[in-house]
């Protein structure tokens, strides 16, 4: 095909493709669809997948804790759920042209990130609680506006994923509920858990619009549907009431109603220890990629396997044929 075929294909794909975002119709894998797109969802895919499967690690580390056999089993099904999650965004990604080891490298490597929440330590039974309420609360702000994102695969993954996000924040709601309820001590733990997790998670939403490189041309595509700073201001308002019910603070002292905005103002993130998190220095950055490459490697024989048995499997079809 000559150069300038190539460009006039390239062309009428470009037209075709501007017109089903204008008219909100998903892009699907073999559609055409310009190249920085697909590197931008690859990105943004690839992130949320591997923030969900680090995200087992925190939580994981108090299954074998927990306060009992009722929590061990419903933390279980949760870190379970988050592995599902994992997988579903996995799948996604490769639609995109990408394989599942290419992602996993990258993470491994550094050259991709996941969400900056899940590099901070669970010190106790209450940071279950504070991460399914504000950690997984964070998510679900994000992630219903990503069940209408232009590009199929990843919206129709999203409609589960938030489900379930829905019921582990609601599960994590309760757990802070019947601190909050309990001992002088266990008040103390609940209140100490939402100090340490309340500015990380307001930093999920990622920097400021002003600073933010991405977040213009994915509101142009709608892989994106709000801002981070949107997203951030509904999260602090959503928040600021349901604190009221467990009769615990939010440690911001600036946050307070605003009649004329109709929002509650809040305080100004730390965003050196953001941007610290961000590039490998957090409390727990080591120790989580360190975790997510061991059990890569351990898993090695799992993978070998399973692709020997699914090659055998289409030999014995292709001569039963």
């Amino acid at each position: 095909m000559q150069t300038h075929d190539l460009v006039q294909k390239d062309s009428f794909g470009e037209k075709i493709f501007e017109q089903k975002i204008d008219n909100e119709i998903k892009i699907e894998p073999k559609d055409w669809m310009p190249e920085a797109y697909r590197k931008t969802n690859i990105r943004q895919v690839s992130q949320h997948a591997h923030s969900e499967i680090v995200g087992m690690l925190p939580e994981g580390a108090w299954i074998s804790r927990a306060p009992s056999l009722k929590r061990k089993a419903i933390l279980i099904a949760k870190v379970q759920d988050e592995a599902g999650h994992g997988l579903y965004l996995y799948s996604a990604c490769e639609t995109l042209g990408i394989t599942r080891e290419e992602t996993i490298n990258d993470l491994h490597s550094g050259k991709a990130k996941y969400s900056s929440i899940f590099n901070y330590p669970t010190k106790t039974w209450a940071d279950i609680g504070a991460i399914g309420w504000l950690v997984d609360g964070a998510a679900i702000m994000n992630q219903v506006m990503l069940t209408r994102t232009s590009y199929g695969p990843y919206a129709r993954a999203m409609v589960r994923i938030c489900k379930e996000e829905s019921f582990h924040q609601r599960q994590g709601f309760e757990i802070l509920l019947m601190l909050s309820k309990g001992t002088d001590e266990q008040k103390a733990m609940c209140q100490d858990a939402i100090d340490r997790w309340w500015w990380p998670s307001l930093m999920m939403f990622g920097p400021h619009d002003s600073e933010s490189t991405n977040s213009e041309q994915s509101m142009k595509w709608k892989i994106k549907r709000k801002t981070n700073d949107e997203l951030r201001q509904n999260f602090v308002d959503m928040c600021a009431e349901q604190v009221k019910v467990l009769g615990m603070k939010i440690p911001d002292d600036k946050l307070k109603w605003n009649e004329q905005r109709m929002h509650y103002d809040f305080g100004e993130i730390n965003w050196d220890e953001f941007w610290n998190v961000v590039k490998g220095n957090g409390p727990c950055n080591k120790e989580r990629l360190d975790a997510r490459k061991k059990a890569w490697e351990e898993g090695e024989w799992v993978r070998e396997a399973a692709a020997a048995f699914a090659e055998k499997r289409k030999t014995k079809q292709q001569t039963a044929a």
